[in-house]
């Protein structure tokens, strides 16, 4: 048996029964150990402010209290070393962009076999980010690479267009994107297409990348 230090895990998930189905998975793996698991946001920090500190936190998206949008920030701003995994039911377009926005690696879907749990915290640990399958390798090189290649540089942008990619960097779908810009979703498909061959992207989330990587637009909630 190993001797090796073990890696923290700590769960917010105000599920209790599949918080503890996936806390009792974890300590099994061999490399990790859950030092503990609570309800919502609220109760982590004051584990954490007790001296608790986990490597990894594994946070649910919708919880009471302090739910895991609120429970990373604070995480962000007090302990930005520790790992984040946020665990959600859903994989709509605007809880990827909200994520990426708040500069969070780790996404993880509740239907998720337990495997990619596994792969989920090792990558987390050891190469800083993980993400499911619906958001490609190339978006992710792009996102964690400092480096731009020549063909990949902001291009010049029209007022309405970066005017757009403001926008589309929020919840808003493109309706309400038209709505706010007082033109017909048509003109906003155009402007979304110029951006997409501009930008050298297949999609929103895309978009989404590129304007965090080039500084185009403020990640900081």
């Amino acid at each position: 048996m190993s001797t090796a230090k073990k890696i923290n895990v700590a769960f917010a998930d105000d599920h209790p029964m599949l918080r503890k189905m996936l806390a009792s998975y974890v300590n099994s793996i061999g490399d990790y150990k859950v030092i503990f698991e609570v309800d919502n946001g609220e109760e982590l920090t004051k584990e954490i402010n007790k001296h608790h500190i986990p490597d990894i936190v594994i946070l649910d998206v919708s919880m009471p209290v302090m739910d895991g949008y609120q429970t990373a920030q604070w995480l962000k701003t007090h302990h930005p070393y520790i790992k984040v995994i946020m665990l959600s039911s859903f994989s709509n377009e605007s809880t990827v962009i909200r994520l990426l926005k708040m500069g969070i690696k780790g996404y993880l879907l509740k239907t998720a076999e337990p495997d990619e749990l596994k792969r989920a915290l090792h990558d987390v640990y050891y190469k800083g980010f993980y993400y499911s399958e619906f958001i490609t390798g190339k978006l992710l090189f792009a996102l964690n690479d400092n480096t731009a290649p020549d063909g990949n540089k902001p291009r010049n942008f029209t007022e309405k267009e970066l005017r757009f990619l403001e926008l589309a960097c929020t919840d808003d779908t493109y309706v309400q994107i038209a709505e706010k810009m007082h033109v017909s979703r048509f003109t906003i498909d155009d402007y979304r297409n110029n951006l997409f061959e501009k930008c050298n992207v297949k999609s929103r989330v895309g978009l989404i990348v590129y304007a965090i990587k080039n500084n185009l637009i403020n990640i900081e909630e």
